[in-house]
């Protein structure tokens, strides 16, 4: 766990981020950060609004006011790509890995893509970065990190869920992000998988900060410094796990708890 103090760096921060679907307010003056060294986890029940923040974090979606602060840098305007060559590193709810390649040639795509976003020449890039060593061994290295080097030639749709999500986390590795941005890293995932990812984490979290969305309340009190609890678009509470576990409103709101 880390020091929450006035000197720490804030490293990712939302600013009073808005945004609607007509008249449904999805997310409403949220604002939250995460600093240097540390997990900040965000739970709220399905249809809180959480998977409508990350995509305006990471650039998928613009919010209708508010802004989103990389480094103390605006990158509201900034699409997806130009977000991930900053540095900000995102992992999916679903997996967004290309499963006709391999595992070595998404490792290396990722890293082009945060390159070159998803312009037509990101292709002829791949074909030339493949025969590139210090490309390939860069994507070895992450692949070894998250234990999936033996795996390196084989088919993407032949990896097992778990093996999968090993891989997203070596494509984010490959950015060597200054923030990751994780959305439920443990969906799907059985108690031993959840396990090492979490064990992962924990190491992971002294390199990069991690902005973690989680259904996993085990991994989430395991791993968070700080949790902010979404509820219908609005955070209720922002606090430490024992103020979070406490706190009448988010027991009644969403721990399914008599407050």
């Amino acid at each position: 766990m880390v020091d929450h103090t006035a000197d720490s760096a804030l490293m990712l921060e939302t600013r009073s981020i808005t945004k609607a679907f007509g008249a449904l307010k999805a997310n409403e003056d949220v604002s939250i950060n995460l600093r240097q060294g540390e997990i900040h986890a965000i739970i709220g029940p399905n249809g809180a609004g959480k998977s409508t923040l990350i995509q305006q974090i990471c650039g998928t979606l613009a919010p209708d006011s508010g802004d989103v602060r990389l480094d103390g840098e605006d990158i509201t305007p900034l699409k997806a790509y130009q977000r991930a060559r900053k540095g900000l590193a995102r992992t999916f709810q679903v997996s967004a890995l290309a499963m006709e390649d391999t595992v070595l040639e998404n490792a290396v795509l990722g890293t082009l893509g945060a390159q070159a976003g998803n312009g037509p020449g990101v292709m002829a890039m791949f074909s030339r970065a493949l025969g590139n060593h210090t490309l390939c061994d860069a994507a070895m290295e992450a692949l070894e990190r998250v234990g999936l080097q033996h795996k390196a030639s084989v088919r993407t749709s032949q990896l097992s869920h778990g093996e999968r999500r090993q891989l997203e986390l070596a494509v984010a590795l490959t950015l060597k992000p200054r923030v990751f941005v994780m959305d439920e890293p443990m969906a799907g995932l059985g108690t031993s998988g959840s396990k090492a990812i979490t064990e992962f984490l924990n190491h992971l979290r002294h390199e990069a900060p991690i902005l973690l969305v989680e259904h996993d309340m085990d991994a989430v009190f395991a791993l968070a410094d700080r949790i902010s609890v979404l509820v219908y678009g609005r955070i209720i509470a922002t606090g430490t796990v024992d103020e979070i576990r406490t706190d009448a409103g988010v027991r009644e709101a969403y721990l399914g708890e008599d407050a």
